[in-house]
């Protein structure tokens, strides 16, 4: 399973290559998991209506990660890590715990969000 923070979905949306013809097999097999927390900031930044039909139109089809408690978790994990001095915010650390706890790959433009995640669990 693939968990793709928003830099990737947002690439996604706007149909960039190679961002897109690489994400349509993915979620047309199933592969990506929902993060409520990017679908969010998503939404945060749709321009109309028809981009926020869209998003929530994947937000409903995707398969979603258990949630409960992970914003508290995340910021210890944060904290423990030293993450914030690394240039990673907590959006980007609620992933990160997400990818540890379902073993998933995570896929990432932000290079400081890079440099912190473990080799097994980075995609591409």
């Amino acid at each position: 399973m693939i968990i793709l923070d928003t830099s990737v979905w947002i690439e996604f949306l706007k149909k960039h290559e190679p961002y897109f013809s690489t994400i349509i097999p993915l979620l047309e097999k199933k592969e990506v998991l929902a993060v409520e927390c990017v679908f969010g900031e998503l939404l945060q930044g749709v321009k109309n209506n028809d981009e926020q039909n869209l998003i929530i139109q994947y937000w409903k089809h995707l398969t979603k990660i258990e949630t409960e408690g992970i914003i508290i978790e995340s910021g210890i994990f944060s904290r423990e890590n030293k993450l914030l001095d690394k240039g990673v915010g907590l959006i980007d650390a609620i992933i990160l715990l997400h990818g540890i706890r379902s073993q998933s790959k995570i896929w990432t433009l932000d290079k400081n969000f890079k440099n912190v995640i473990p080799k097994e669990l980075k995609y591409k």
